[in-house]
Order: C-alpha cells, then structure tokens, then sequence
C-alpha cells in the first residue's frame, strides 16, 4: 500500500519502519496506526530476518493523537482503541523479531509500542513516560504493555505518576535492552539485531511465537506447552540440520 505517514525501506536483510509524522510528533492517529499495521505485515511477509520500528522527528512517539480523539463517541473510541491493540498485537505476531530504535521521548502509547517491541535500544537522552496518571485519562492500555515488560510496582510508579523516566533507568526497569550514546544508536541497533537474527529464520520464527504463548501461562502449563513445541520442532529440517552439523562440527545450512 502507499503510505503517508511512515516509511518502509528494505536494505538487505532487514526492513525498517519509520514513523514520519514529526510535525505531530509522530502522534498515534488512526491513519498512522493502520498505516502501521500494514507496514509491519507486508515486512512480515517479505524475506527479511528482522524489522526495526524508528522515528523521524523531535518524539519518538507521543502516544495517541488527542486531535482524532476530542469529542468522538463510544462507538468511534472502541474503534480506535481496538486499532491501537492489533497494532500492537501484529509486532508480536509477524515472525521476525522487531527492535525499537528509539533517538527521543516515547510517551503513553508511544511508551506502549516500545514495550511491544521484541527488543530496544535507546539513546541515553531518551525519556519514557504514561502520562495519563497525572491528566484526565489514565493509560489504560499502555498499562497493559508496560505492567508486563518491567513488573508490578515499577510500573505503577509510572502509571500513577505520570513521570519521565530516562534511559538508564528504562533499561534496569528491562524496557529497553540497551542504552547508548546518541551517535552509537544505530551500531549498537545493527549489532543487537544481528545476534538476534542469526541462526534458522524458522526455528526463530516458531521460538518467538511461542515465547508470547507461554510468558503469562502457570509454569505447568507453559512447561506443557513449550515441551510439546520443542518435541515437535525437533523434526523439522532446520532443526535436524543444526542437530547433524553440531555432531560433524560444520557450519550449519539451514533452509532460511
């Protein structure tokens, strides 16, 4: 599709996905959202091996763009709420892992899509904030993203708060994977995705599939699921191949 408000490049093997809206600061419309969406599907079903989300501008993201939201009915904010979520949903669907890049402040659901995120690493300037806890309209569904990235009292203080955290402590909260300076954003990028892309794209592909599955399920039953996972895959081609190369000490020649 063509897209208005982001950006999709390919360069090798990896896309990126940049929100360009920077005059909004890359504030979360509906069109931006869906145009997202759509963004992060086609490069789900291209061949790279990883996808980067970035952003051009002054803001990473400032979360949900209040000028589509002002004066909308029930039926209209269902509707926005429920694009917000499969956005967020699809980055943890498509089959390749997906890394925030993040150069400046992500607020509310700006936060929300790097904690969807499978990895991020940010600039050491950067701030992430919910701040809905200090407004009229907490951050009901950032909440959800974040609650589960950096746990329960952490992310109540910055809930409740509605306080700019910056990017070391995001990333001893675990938000973010990495923090660097400004001018080591993109090496240090480039270097975590690569070492989360080597290796077979499909075993990846099922692995982070079922990372999701489990992380929330009762260890019972996240041990059931994964041991049935594992046991299967252990058929596939890709699998025996690493199994076969590993005993003839060779590189391996997976399928993808």
């Amino acid at each position: 599709m063509k897209y208005e408000m982001v950006e999709l490049t390919y360069a090798g093997d990896y896309a990126t996905i940049t929100m360009n809206s920077p005059e909004r600061r890359n504030a979360l419309s509906m069109q931006h959202m869906l145009e997202l969406t759509a963004a992060f599907n086609e490069a789900g079903d291209s061949k790279v091996r990883g996808v980067y989300l970035a952003a051009n501008g002054p803001a990473f993201s400032a979360g949900h763009d209040f000028r589509d939201m002002a004066g909308q009915d029930l039926v209209f904010m269902r509707k926005m709420m429920k694009t917000c979520v499969t956005l967020m949903d699809t980055i943890q669907a498509i089959p390749q892992p997906v890394l925030a890049r993040v150069h400046a402040l992500a607020t509310a659901a700006g936060c929300q899509l790097v904690a969807s995120c499978d990895l991020a690493v940010a600039a050491d300037t950067v701030g992430f904030a919910t701040p809905g806890g200090k407004g009229g309209w907490f951050c009901f569904t950032p909440m959800v993203a974040l609650s589960r990235q950096i746990g329960r009292k952490r992310a109540a203080e910055m809930l409740f708060t509605g306080d700019v955290i910056d990017a070391k402590t995001a990333y001893e909260w675990g938000l973010i994977n990495r923090v660097v300076t400004a001018d080591k954003l993109l090496e240090e990028s480039e270097k975590l995705m690569l070492a989360a892309t080597r290796g077979s794209f499909w075993s990846k592909a099922i692995g982070k599939q079922a990372f999701y599955a489990q992380i929330d399920l009762e260890q019972p039953k996240a041990y059931s699921y994964s041991m049935e996972v594992m046991a299967a895959t252990s058929q596939t081609p890709d699998a025996q191949e690493g199994m076969r190369a590993f005993l003839e000490k060779r590189k391996p020649n997976f399928q993808r």
